[in-house]
């Protein structure tokens, strides 16, 4: 294990065009809980009586916004959570002027807060609320004043969490230039995730280079293309390659 990330220090330390790619795994040292792991948020019916993935849909939000803003703000919202090793290397990786940029699955805003700036947030973030009627946009402590729906003070209509819901697309132009990104690297690290969640993990068979990286505790359906592997927590590994 040790060579493998001393082999990994030297490609970042040889390269300036470094693109991370990352999931649950990166938060879950932060206190937030994953998605899709045995004790994942998604592996038992909720309280409200439906499966998660139902409450987290496009049409459920819809029909029964009353249990969605509830299941949501209590589930989800983890405004307290900091920044871990491995956002705290990304973004100084980043400040060097190596880390090109951050393409990430989660919704935590952790990144940011840990000082990276060019964060392409797959499935969007908690961290930006707008209402529905208006377009009026809303910062997450406005969300979290009480546990029903929240609605705009200035039209009454209702304020959503600025994220992907289930039967939702994608935002185009945030895939457009993670493709850019990961097609252009010259080392590609994945952490922290499964990749079994689609589209989002699709991206990764847009690297043409022969330098992809992953740092993660299980096997995923993409470790027969990695040049290297390191089944190692996002945030030792990172700890034992960026000096920070």
């Amino acid at each position: 294990m040790e060579e493998k990330l001393a082999l990994l220090k030297k490609w970042m330390k040889e390269s300036d065009n470094i693109v991370f790619f990352g999931g649950a795994g990166v938060s879950t040292e932060s206190g937030l809980p994953d998605f899709r792991s045995e004790n994942g948020i998604f592996s038992a019916m909720s309280e409200y009586g439906y499966r998660p993935e139902t409450i987290l849909s496009h049409s459920f939000f819809q029909q029964n916004p009353e249990v969605f803003f509830k299941y949501y703000k209590k589930t989800l919202l983890y405004p307290h959570a900091q920044p871990n090793d491995c956002h705290k290397a990304l973004a100084k990786l980043e400040a060097e002027g190596k880390l090109k940029a951050v393409i990430t699955q989660n919704i935590d805003d952790l990144h940011q807060k840990a000082g990276s700036k060019n964060v392409l947030e797959l499935h969007g973030t908690l961290y930006r609320n707008y209402c529905v009627k208006c377009g009026m946009e809303f910062p997450l402590d406005y969300v979290t004043k009480d546990e029903g729906i929240t609605r705009c003070n200035i039209c009454g209509g209702v304020v959503r969490p600025d994220v992907v819901l289930y039967e939702e697309s994608l935002n185009g132009e945030i895939i457009q230039k993670s493709v850019e990104f990961i097609t252009n690297a010259d080392v590609l690290i994945i952490g922290g995730t499964s990749l079994n969640v689609y589209p989002a993990a699709g991206l990764i068979n847009y690297y043409r280079g022969k330098k992809m990286v992953l740092i993660n505790k299980s096997t995923t359906p993409y470790d027969h293309k990695a040049a290297l592997i390191v089944t190692k927590s996002i945030g030792e590994a990172f700890r034992e390659i960026v000096d920070f």
